[in-house]
C-alpha cells in the first residue's frame, strides 16, 4: 500500500472517530493527512469508495491489533479481553467511534469487512468458552460480547476510567458457570 493511501486512510479514521461519519470528505482527509488537494481522490474516486476503503482499512488495523493469544484458564481469557478493551478505549478510541460511525452509517456492503470482522471475534470467544466450560458455555458467548460491548461503548462515551477487569470477570465467570 502507499504511504498516500495510508495517510488518507488513517486520517480519515481519525476524521470519523473524532468529528463523525458527516466529516468524511475528500477534501477534509486531504487536509487532515496534509496531503495535497486531490490526494485522497486519486486513490478513492468517490465517497462510497472512500467509506468502503475506510472500513476495510479499520478492519484490518483491527485484526492486527487483536493478536489473538493462546488461552489456557479464564483468567487468561479475562485479562486478554480486558487488555483489547483497554486498548480500544483507550489510546485507539477515536478508531472504535470510527468503526460505530461506520457500523451506523455505512451500507450493507461497505460494513461487511467489519460484520465479518464480528463474527470471527464471536468465534473467537465461543471456542475459548468452549475449550473452557465444554458445550454448554457457547451458547453464552452472546453474554461476553455484550459485557465487552457495553463496557466498551460506556468508556468512549461517558467514563473513560469505568474499571474494566471486574465486568469481564464477571462476565465470563457467568458463561462458564453451570
Amino acid at each position: 500500500m502507499s504511504t498516500t493511501r495510508r495517510r488518507a486512510l488513517d486520517a480519515a479514521v481519525a476524521l470519523i472517530g473524532t468529528e463523525g461519519i458527516r466529516a468524511l470528505t475528500h477534501g477534509r482527509v486531504d487536509a487532515a493527512a496534509a496531503l495535497p488537494p486531490g490526494s485522497t481522490s486519486n486513490h478513492f474516486r468517490t465517497r462510497a469508495a472512500l467509506v468502503s476503503g475506510v472500513v476495510e482499512w479499520l478492519a484490518t488495523q483491527e485484526r492486527a491489533d487483536a493478536g489473538l493469544p493462546d488461552i489456557g484458564s479464564a483468567d487468561d481469557f479475562i485479562d486478554t479481553l480486558s487488555r483489547m478493551i483497554e486498548l480500544q478505549s483507550g489510546p485507539l478510541a477515536a478508531r472504535t467511534r470510527a468503526r460505530y460511525a461506520l457500523f451506523l452509517e455505512a451500507d450493507e456492503d461497505a460494513a461487511r469487512p467489519l460484520r465479518e470482522q464480528r463474527l470471527g471475534m464471536e468465534a473467537w470467544v465461543r471456542g475459548i468458552l468452549t475449550q473452557l466450560g465444554g458445550d454448554a458455555a457457547a451458547p453464552r458467548t452472546a453474554l461476553v460480547m455484550a459485557a465487552g460491548d457495553g463496557l466498551l461503548l460506556h468508556r468512549v462515551t461517558v467514563d473513560p476510567h469505568a474499571p474494566i477487569r471486574e465486568v469481564i470477570a464477571r462476565a465470563v465467570h457467568a458463561a462458564l458457570d453451570d
